[in-house]
């Protein structure tokens, strides 16, 4: 089985970043959608810059995560940031993820899908198989009527391996966010083995990231 990588999300604070940059951490996540987490173009670039000192190797790749963005919206952010994936986590079609796809290229597309917390993709019409050919990756995430992502709970990890095929099938990435946390993910990598975990509330304290549990829940991805 090929290591799961690990994306660190929601970061918005250079000094945490920079206390990072001995952990083997595969991609950061900054949120352009309204959020508490949500960062401006000059916050990201500032942070991205912090990349070209990392220590373990490759850099991480920088992910921003948007909610139903139009186009002009995604020119803007990447001209001031220079982003390597474009998450994407709202109701955005196949055709817009194509154009998406299209108008970067090199940038990867990563669409998530909701998935109620007692399993089962919450949009049929979203469903991963109608993206073949214009995505990079799938996130699943635990769905939350108020809020896209972020939600900090776990859903039915049972769907995980018939997604995992599904996903293959099209010939993308498998992620999994929701809930996770140091003290978790060792169990879903071992029970359930996706390509990669994305994680935000799991590493804070009091809303904040917090470097001892980003440490821990890096080990125990790259342990697994």
């Amino acid at each position: 089985m090929a290591e799961a990588k690990v994306k660190i999300c929601g970061l918005q604070d250079v000094e945490v970043l920079k206390s990072m940059v001995h952990l083997p951490v595969d991609y950061i996540g900054l949120v352009f959608a309204p959020s508490r987490r949500k960062v401006s173009p000059e916050q990201a670039s500032r942070l991205i810059s912090v990349l070209a000192d990392w220590r373990t190797g490759q850099a991480p790749i920088a992910a921003g995560v948007f909610v139903d963005p139009d186009m002009d919206e995604l020119y803007e952010i990447l001209s001031a940031a220079p982003l390597g994936v474009i998450q994407l986590h709202g109701t955005e079609s196949p055709a817009f993820c194509r154009e998406v796809k299209e108008a970067f290229p090199g940038v990867q597309v990563w669409k998530a899908l909701s998935v109620a917390a007692q399993g089962g993709e919450v949009n049929d019409e979203l469903a991963l198989e109608s993206y073949a050919g214009t995505i990079d990756a799938v996130l699943l995430d635990t769905y939350d009527p108020a809020q896209r992502g972020g939600a900090g709970r776990t859903f039915a990890w049972e769907q995980i391996p018939d997604d995992h095929k599904r996903a293959r099938a099209i010939g993308v990435s498998l992620y999994v966010a929701g809930g996770l946390t140091p003290d978790n993910v060792g169990e879903l990598l071992t029970a359930y083995g996706p390509d990669g975990v994305d994680v935000s509330s799991g590493v804070e304290s009091d809303g904040v990231k917090n470097i001892a549990k980003i440490t821990a829940f890096v080990e125990r991805v790259k342990q697994s």
